[in-house]
């Protein structure tokens, strides 16, 4: 019989093996978007793809790794193709892996004495895997095999050997073939620093130690996760939000929370059919969304893991926004529908424990995808910018930060122009952006690029253009996302969903939301009003017309 400290040491290893893995990744990848913006998520999962241990790495990962995996084993099952030593398999069917084609999941068995013990599994976004545009996240397409390569679970390696056939198939559907296969290999020292870890504690402390501690502590998660919620009081809390399509209209998004004894049941009856444009979210997605939002209620003492929320039981009808069915395009519904779908869950939340619950951040990843042909080769590069954070009880929001589901950092402008045909000619916290209230919302951020030589394809994906992101208990809502171009000297309106082709000397510029504010901005401290005027983030102008707007209602 294992002691509960050895149990707990056990799980936390795990915890920290998963850590390690999501470094071993970022440490040895080639493009920007994994080794700057650390854009991937590391996991262990026990023989049975239950969820051990997660990094912290990417929120809108939380669930659809899970998921994936559990899809991707019953996926092998139905084709009767077994795992042995060494192997390790590769996937980014959306319907199957739970993102978007852009993330490249990677699973590695884990054997002892012959027979599986766990898993090892990463996912990594890769700046371009084909399709329409550079960058694979397109505005427009109406089918995921506009998006780029698809790949259902096949193998990377037999027998810690690569199989070069399916390097030349994934690297030759790239803009950037050079980095896809130093993206990959790394995904795959992230799965042999997670199977190292994993043995080293089966090693040292056995393996029923290891099977006890991962059923104590799955328990455990559980336990805590129930006894955090059941704070919540009973009842039924709705909330409807809306996504911006490209053609100008909305598309609803409505869900119903029911807290009772048994946990919480989480509706999404009434949300809208899929569409034929990126904004779908595969299902993988939506859960994400949804442990995301009740992982920050119950605090960041709760561990996950695969007991962590079994008090949820979320339904989504086939075929709407929020579970599409194949081949509906996805690429979007990672980035911005998980998002809004964060936005959706916090929202009907604030009817039941506002205290506990911001306003609405900025509410997009604002993605930006360039690419073209530089020096005789093509390139692609990827990025989100950040936005500003709701107000809270007691806090003012972030200003210009990467919000709810992504976790990533930015593009260092020095890497940027470095190595690519391009100058930023802007990067600050965006003036009266911030929703007032008593409580701030953060600041967005003005990012701005010129062309410095050639031709570049760029494209843009960004949310709240239309929508300001809300406030809550008397806030105002923070400013909308903006787009502005510079062409032949001439400025112009943008929007925030469409590809545009930039010459050089051409500017495109993305201002992004600022959060909502929390309480009426007349309660505000007067001399935190001065404290942001003096820093620049609003104008007195900006302060009055708060004043006169919350006067006008």
């Amino acid at each position: 019989m294992t002691d509960r400290f050895t149990k707990q040491v056990i799980a936390s290893s795990l915890y920290y093996a998963s850590e390690e893995m999501g470094i071993a990744l970022r440490n040895s990848a080639y493009s920007p978007n994994i080794k700057e913006r650390m854009d991937h998520s590391a996991a262990i999962f026990d023989a049975n793809g239950i969820l051990l241990a997660q990094a912290e790495h990417i929120p809108v990962h939380l669930g659809s790794l899970p998921w994936g995996l559990r899809n991707t084993l019953d996926y092998l099952s139905k084709e009767g193709i077994e795992l042995r030593r060494g192997d390790e398999i590769v996937v980014n069917n959306p319907y199957i892996s739970g993102t978007h084609l852009n993330d490249v999941t990677v699973i590695r068995p884990i054997f002892h004495n012959d027979r599986i013990v766990a898993y090892a599994a990463n996912k990594a976004h890769h700046s371009d895997v084909g399709g329409k545009v550079p960058g694979s996240i397109n505005s427009d397409g109406k089918t995921i095999y506009e998006e780029g390569l698809i790949l259902d679970p096949v193998f990377l390696m037999r027998g810690d050997e690569f199989n070069s056939d399916f390097l030349s198939v994934f690297s030759s559907n790239s803009r950037n073939p050079y980095e896809r296969i130093g993206d990959i290999r790394a995904q795959v020292a992230a799965n042999y620093t997670g199977e190292r870890r994993v043995l080293d504690i089966i090693e040292k402390h056995g393996l029923d130690a290891f099977t006890e501690s991962r059923d104590y502590y799955v328990s455990y998660a559980e336990e805590m996760a129930r006894n955090r919620i059941s704070r919540i009081p009973h009842g039924t809390y709705g909330w409807v939000d809306y996504l911006e399509g490209p053609d100008g209209r909305d598309i609803r998004l409505q869900v119903a929370l029911r807290v009772s004894e048994d946990g919480v049941h989480v509706d999404y009856t009434g949300t809208e059919r899929q569409v034929d444009v990126p904004l779908n979210a595969v299902l993988g997605v939506t859960l994400s969304g949804v442990y995301y939002v009740f992982r920050t209620v119950m605090g960041a003492d709760v561990p996950v893991n695969g007991g962590t929320f079994r008090f949820l039981h979320v339904s989504v009808p086939e075929g709407t926004v929020l579970n599409p069915t194949f081949p509906a395009p996805v690429s979007g519904g990672n980035v911005e529908t998980s998002q809004r779908n964060a936005d959706l869950i916090f929202g009907a939340l604030s009817q039941a424990i506002p205290e506990a619950v911001p306003a609405a951040s900025g509410g997009s990843m604002n993605n930006i995808m360039m690419g073209g042909l530089h020096r005789g080769r093509s390139w692609a590069f990827y990025e989100t910018i950040g936005v500003g954070l709701g107000g809270k009880l007691g806090k003012d929001g972030t200003d210009g930060i990467q919000a709810n589901m992504t976790n990533t950092m930015n593009t260092p402008i020095e890497e940027i122009e470095r190595t690519l045909p391009v100058l930023v000619k802007r990067y600050e916290f965006r003036p009266n952006s911030a929703g007032l209230g008593k409580y701030r919302g953060g600041s967005g951020i003005v990012r701005a690029f010129m062309v410095r030589e050639g031709t570049v394809t760029l494209t843009v994906l960004a949310e709240r253009e239309r929508h300001r992101p809300w406030g809550l208990m008397g806030g105002l809502p923070g400013a909308p996302t903006e787009v502005r171009l510079v062409q032949d000297g001439r400025q112009r309106k943008g929007h925030t969903k469409a590809t545009y082709v930039l010459h050089e000397g051409d500017i495109f510029e993305i201002r992004t939301a600022g959060g909502g504010g929390y309480g009426r901005f007349e309660d505000r401290e007067p001399e935190k009003v001065e404290r942001d005027t003096r820093s620049g983030l609003i104008t007195r102008g900006y302060a009055r017309a708060g004043r006169g707007e919350r006067a006008g209602e």
